[in-house]
């Protein structure tokens, strides 16, 4: 392997030369970064960049540690995040607990202030006091999609107004005329996903339309998931004209539940979720979803977690994510009246 050693004596110029016109070219004449690029070149001379981050106490990495990759959401966001790392500069490790708890913490006691100088944690089950401590031993933490705006961690974060997207999707099956609702409720690695139902049951409630707690079912976050729940919910109470899922991969389990037992969609009942992933549109019948601006979530994400690298601060900040927008397709419909 060549060292930096090796470049240098081909350049004629000092090792401290080289590492300078690697980190920052414009600080070296051009003429001598010349030469010293030209060597590097010649010489096929590539930096061992996790020791310089050892030997400097920092690095031009970014981790991103989330809770599952086979859930269709976070190869988005990772896409939107790394993009936006690339942009400002940095590289992004992307580190996949498996929904465990413990491989985050590994992870966090491995890469935070050594092999990444900022971490990005999205839903996981490490306590936030937890996270309070790695942060003030190895390095800046911020946490991604932050579910209750009303209640500020101790930790930076891009806080989601999660119960206004709840409110949406009960306002647009209200306006279709549904009263008869079911609901199926996510529960993942970040926890139950409380603050949407919250903000559906609000909505409701504030239409003066009563709430059937039989009719809502707490399951895992998965496609197969919102299947088997769907199936539960329709054989308990088949009289549902609606059903909202507190995510998409529910509600695309629902609506294939639905399917499978001849009901039409939206004809016999509508199908709203939350999120907005690409499978959303891609399904037939096309989702009917509250949309959560990943792309503008992960830039924002990044943004703030590289201002906190450069900028350390000893209060923590949340900023707001833009808002929730409802988006229309084809799996939600004016309820129909039953035939007498």
């Amino acid at each position: 392997m060549v060292t930096l050693t090796e470049v240098a004596k081909r350049a004629r110029v000092t090792a401290a030369t080289v590492s300078n016109v690697l980190r920052n070219r414009e600080k070296v004449r051009p003429e001598t970064a010349e030469r010293v690029l030209k060597a590097i070149s010649e010489l096929g001379y590539r930096p061992n960049l996790n020791a310089r981050a050892l030997a400097e106490g920092r690095s031009s990495t970014l981790a991103l540690m989330l809770s599952n990759l086979s859930n269709p959401f976070y190869p988005e966001f990772v896409l939107a995040a790394e993009r936006a790392a690339r942009k400002a500069g940095h590289f992004l490790m992307v580190c996949n607990t498996d929904d465990d708890a413990e491989i985050g913490r590994a992870y966090l006691n491995q890469i935070a202030g050594t092999l990444a100088d900022g971490v990005l944690v999205m839903n996981t089950d490490i306590a936030i006091n937890e996270l309070c401590i790695s942060a003030m031993h190895s390095a800046p933490i911020l946490l991604a999609m932050w579910e209750h705006p009303e209640a500020p961690p101790a930790l930076p974060c891009i806080a989601v107004d999660f119960a206004r997207a709840g409110a949406l999707a009960a306002g647009h099956l209200l306006e279709l005329g549904h009263r008869e609702i079911g609901m199926l409720v996510g529960d993942g690695c970040g926890g139950l996903q409380d603050a949407r139902s919250n903000g559906f049951r609000a909505a409701l409630r504030e239409a003066g339309v009563e709430t059937d707690t039989s009719a809502e079912l707490v399951v895992r976050d998965s496609i197969d998931s919102g299947y088997a729940a769907c199936m539960r919910l329709m054989a308990s109470k088949p009289s549902l004209t609606a059903i909202f899922a507190t995510n998409d991969l529910l509600a695309i389990g629902a609506g294939q539940a639905l399917m499978s037992m001849g009901r039409a969609i939206p004809g016999d009942v509508s199908v709203i979720g939350i999120t907005d992933i690409q499978l959303a549109h891609q399904v037939h019948p096309a989702l009917t979803t509250v949309a959560i601006n990943t792309t503008a979530i992960a830039e924002l994400s990044i943004e703030r977690l590289i201002r906190l690298i450069q900028q350390p601060s000893q209060a923590p900040e949340m900023v707001l994510a833009p808002p929730p927008e409802l988006v229309v397709r084809a799996s939600t419909g004016v309820r129909r009246s039953r035939a007498r």
